[in-house]
């Protein structure tokens, strides 16, 4: 069972989980586009092996990328918002300072 986010209000908390599970969908429909594409390219036991380690490549970085404990919230946020998985907009609702902060780091 998930742990609340402590200095995080219940409303900021469902505005967090919903934008987090929007991305992580937005992530993995744009994997199965990305695979559709490829599997013209799928042609014999070499571009097969290629494929199973661009899939394990591609499961490790999503199942890192999308956690949602509050040490790294605000930092996945900046990530999911530079790589346009996520909107400012879908955020709103956040404390400002989040958000400030959030809208900081998507500038490094």
């Amino acid at each position: 069972m998930e742990q609340p986010l402590t200095g995080w209000s219940a409303s900021e908390e469902t505005i967090a989980r919903q934008a987090f599970e929007r991305a992580h969908e937005r992530a993995l429909t744009g994997l199965i586009e990305h695979l559709r594409n490829r599997l013209t390219e799928l042609n014999s036991a070499e571009s097969l092996w290629e494929l199973h380690d661009f899939l394990s490549i591609q499961r490790h970085a999503i199942e890192g990328r999308f956690d949602f404990r509050e040490p790294g919230l605000l930092f996945v946020f900046a990530g999911l918002l530079k790589d346009q998985l996520i909107s400012l907009e879908e955020l709103q609702g956040l404390e400002a300072i989040k958000l400030a902060k959030i809208t900081a780091m998507t500038r490094v």
